[in-house]
């Protein structure tokens, strides 16, 4: 049972430290720039999966109904995850910063085993998005594989105005690279 436990530590911390920027090829659709963010066409892009459920604070969020016709901009974090913590400053800049735009940041908390202590969390970071709260990774499961799905912590995704998949990045992101990833999908009509 140690070991399996110690497996299972080894593996969380290698995918919350590791952040591939892989991705594309195959037919899959997308392509991964050298800028790490994989990239989908307008045209060619998959619907996002029903993300709904209960957020950490208690509260029902249904993102596709709730943010109808905005961008989203998606957030796979764990309140155990350094990288997560050191974008966590840039993710609430940038969400201010373009919440009159018509963007919604929306956190995806998962690994955490209550609620106790992602609330600390957004509170520290004074976070102002909603989170949902998915400790086993069954919102993450329902993204099919060979689209931009969440293959790590951190991971960000950006749903655009029609709510399909049109980026993805699997690292932490600085403010400037956040902003970069959204820039063409803002610029969209």
């Amino acid at each position: 049972m140690l070991a399996a436990g110690a497996g299972a530590l080894a593996l969380s911390l290698s995918a919350c430290a590791g952040g591939g920027i892989q991705g594309g090829g195959g037919g899959t659709g997308f392509v991964s720039g050298s800028d790490g963010v994989a990239r989908v066409k307008k045209g060619e892009r998959d619907a996002a999966p029903k993300l709904a459920g209960e957020t950490i604070d208690g509260k029902q969020l249904d993102v596709s109904a709730a943010y109808k016709g905005k961008i989203v901009v998606l957030n796979v974090w764990g309140s155990w995850c350094p990288p997560c913590r050191a974008e966590a400053v840039n993710f609430k800049k940038v969400s201010e910063d373009l919440a009159d735009d018509g963007v919604q940041f929306v956190g995806i908390n998962t690994r955490d085993g209550s609620t106790r202590l992602p609330q600390e969390f957004e509170n520290e970071y004074k976070i102002p998005y909603p989170s949902l709260y998915d400790p086993t990774g069954k919102l993450l499961l329902r993204f099919e594989a060979g689209t931009l799905n969440p293959q790590a912590v951190p991971t960000t995704l950006v749903i655009d105005r029609e709510g399909k998949l049109a980026a993805r990045m699997m690292k932490p992101l600085t403010e400037e690279q956040l902003r970069k990833m959204i820039k063409p999908i803002l610029a969209e009509k």
